[in-house]
């Protein structure tokens, strides 16, 4: 009975700080009284849930146009939009919950205010069973 000793206690597993521990800001001055390097960065956009992406809308746009607007889809469009949502009996809202877009997508459409998305008018198209390819002309938009 010498061999074991209940006062001891070995360690066999330690867990090292989770990931919100190591990147805490009380955890970063510790770092750095020690003297250690410390690496901080600064994530654009964490957390967003965004489909649609703005680096590269804004790309295109300081390539393309000199007056620094996007274009525009044109009121044919919205129009061509509206008559076919009324001749299916549906509202802007119940348009947008079919293509599973929100309904201010729908009014900017309808308006003549959105930026044309090929997979945002190919999903009305499909909803509202009208081709838009034909009105899809785009105007500058000042």
């Amino acid at each position: 009975m010498a061999e074991s000793d209940w006062d001891t206690v070995t360690v066999l597993r330690k867990k090292g700080p989770t990931a919100a521990q190591a990147k805490s800001k009380q955890a970063i001055l510790a770092a750095q009284r020690r003297g250690e390097d410390v690496e901080t960065s600064k994530k654009w956009a964490a957390g967003q849930n965004k489909q649609h992406s703005i680096t590269k809308n804004t790309a295109k746009l300081d390539r393309e146009t000199e007056e620094l607007h996007h274009d525009r889809v044109t009121l044919e469009v919205g129009k061509v939009i509206q008559q076919g949502r009324q001749s299916k009996g549906l509202t802007q809202k119940d348009l947008a919950t079919k293509i599973n877009e929100k309904p201010q997508v729908i009014a900017d459409y309808e308006s003549g205010r959105a930026i044309p998305n090929n997979q945002v008018l190919g999903k009305i198209e499909r909803a509202i069973g009208v081709v838009l390819r034909k009105a899809r002309a785009l105007r500058k938009f000042p």
